[in-house]
């Protein structure tokens, strides 16, 4: 039997651990036509894409939120927080659920919830209200993702067919960051805040209504009547775990970190989480999140290298624009649309690196983008006060090209040696990794943006002083312009005009820091890539492990 009958037999569904329990596959691909395949891609896409496209829409409208509601920015950030948590936590719980309800069922749950609590985010009149609607959108919106995914991975199983799904679904997961401000800015500009949900209205049912169609049913049934056992110390310390390190994450730096009691006590929650869901996980036989599949080592080192792209793609897709706006006074649209050269490249050269993955080592696709996306993020390092949206332009074309040629690489590289029956729970635990790496890149990168900047207006304070015959003349010349408030009044701005462009000098230096940083990390990580799979299908897929 050929390697290709055997990976069109592996679509079948595996036989479950409880002997009360058989599988029923009511219809099989084979009796549809090609362009059914491709349906069922682009509904997972539409799912996924409304899904990231929300986790980075809402941030432009803030001050607006704020404004409407009348509360202050620390609140109106837990719109941000409340959904990221929420989504954090359910990504590796989606395969349970896929394996518990149906993975055609819980999908359809997912987008009907989603589109129902967009609704509810946009009627909402209150700041509770609103984070209990982004909260609920959060829970429904993370196994439209991790979900998603999978199934494409189950839908084609020949390399290049798998490659080419990859990249139209990658294509989405990439895009959708970028353009989230430009159509937030847009639509909160144009038509108010609320639209930012209600656009996912139509959207959302059209996903339904495709899911509904071309979905193949993968029911359960079960000879004794009864659900599977649910893994309740699981989920709740997983939940421990992850929300606490989510809060941590996005408040740690508005809280000061571990000078605040009430980061102590999530860094704390979150720990023990860990600990404790780790030993119940590997202790129960029937874990919420099988962590058993991280005995592939494959897995181990594409999630570890999954969290350093989280770092580079959410970090730099967070970075460069609020150094657009802090420092080249750009609006939330004009933001947006520095943005959407880069978006678009990166779905033009999906096409191109599924092309390259399927003829060539995955692994070295990978290493190419890894050393594009280095360069191009220590060409941003080069910024300086002079600096305009000309010279970012090709850096964010490359560092969009050099995250292409990782993401969906990547993804076959760490999946080829997973075994069908495992994909559901793999693809869950490094769909997680990727979330995790951009919430450790936001916060970490605004706190090292913070500190450098301080550090950088510090050393710069002591360079220039009025002991320097250039910054003597600079301050004269500047008291005689305001002259008519009075000599004292003129002298204290002009100093007041001194320290504002060295505090302008620091933030870009620290902007340069930040970047350098994430271009090295990536440099120091490309070991891991020698712990991946070549991204070919191997009949022997799964006895690859760690030891």
């Amino acid at each position: 039997m050929s390697n290709e009958n055997q990976s069109e037999e592996s679509w079948e569904l595996q036989s479950s651990r409880d002997s009360n329990e058989t599988q029923v596959k009511a219809q099989t691909l084979e009796e549809k036509p090609t362009w059914w395949r491709w349906a069922i891609v682009l509904t997972a896409c539409l799912g996924a894409v409304m899904e990231v496209i929300d986790s980075s829409i809402v941030n432009v409208a803030l001050p607006h939120i704020q404004a409407t509601m009348g509360v202050t920015v620390s609140e109106v950030a837990w719109t941000v927080t409340g959904y990221a948590m929420a989504n954090v936590v359910m990504i590796p719980l989606s395969a349970w659920l896929g394996e518990a309800f149906g993975k055609k069922n819980y999908f359809i749950f997912c987008l009907i919830g989603f589109t129902i609590s967009s609704v509810l985010c946009g009627m909402a009149n209150t700041l509770p209200l609103l984070v209990a609607a982004r909260i609920l959108q959060g829970l429904t919106g993370g196994g439209l993702l991790a979900k998603g995914q999978s199934i494409i991975f189950e839908t084609f199983r020949t390399p290049k067919e798998q490659g080419f799904a990859q990249a139209i679904f990658g294509m989405g997961v990439m895009v959708g960051p970028a353009l989230g401000p430009v159509l937030g800015g847009y639509l909160t500009d144009n038509m108010g805040w609320r639209w930012i949900f209600y656009i996912n209205i139509p959207f959302g049912i059209l996903a339904v209504i495709c899911a509904s169609v071309f979905f193949l049913q993968d029911h359960v049934k079960r000879t004794d009547g009864k659900m599977p056992s649910v893994d309740w110390f699981g989920i709740l310390f997983l939940i421990m775990s992850l929300a606490g390190l989510q809060v941590m994450l996005e408040e740690g730096n508005r809280e000061q970190w571990f000078q605040s009691p009430f980061i102590i006590s999530m860094a704390i929650t979150s720990f023990v989480g860990t600990v404790l869901f780790i030993w119940q996980e590997l202790t129960t036989s029937a874990p919420a999140v099988d962590l058993r599949v991280l005995r592939h080592r494959a897995l181990v080192a594409g999630s570890v290298f999954s969290v350093v792209l989280g770092i580079g793609l959410y970090g730099s897709v967070f970075a460069i624009p609020i150094f657009a706006q802090s420092v080249l006074g750009m609006d939330a649209t004009q933001t947006g649309l520095l943005m959407l050269p880069s978006a678009l490249a990166s779905a033009a050269f999906m096409v191109v690196s599924s092309s390259l993955a399927q003829k060539f080592d995955a692994r070295w696709v990978v290493l190419a983008g890894a050393l594009i996306l280095s360069a191009a993020l220590f060409a941003f390092a080069n910024i300086n006060i002079d600096t305009g949206a000309d010279q970012l332009f090709w850096p964010n074309i490359f560092r969009g090209f050099g995250t292409v040629l990782m993401f969906m690489p990547l993804t076959l590289a760490t999946m080829s040696a997973i075994p069908p029956k495992e994909v559901h729970s793999a693809v869950g635990f490094f769909s997680l990794t990727r979330q995790i790496g951009g919430s450790i890149g936001i916060a970490g990168l605004t706190t090292l943006l913070d500190q450098r900047a301080t550090y950088h207006h510090a050393r710069l304070v002591e360079h220039v002083t009025m002991y320097q015959p250039q910054v003597r003349q600079f301050v004269q010349g500047m008291s005689h312009r305001f002259i008519g408030d009075g000599s004292i009044v003129a002298t204290m701005k002009a100093h007041t005009l001194l320290d504002g462009m060295l505090t302008m000098q620091s933030l870009v230096m620290s902007y340069s820091d930040i970047f350098w940083s994430v271009g090295m990390l990536f440099l120091v990580c490309l070991w891991l890539i020698f712990f991946l799979g070549s991204g070919k299908k191997d009949p022997k897929a799964g006895q690859i492990e760690m030891h």
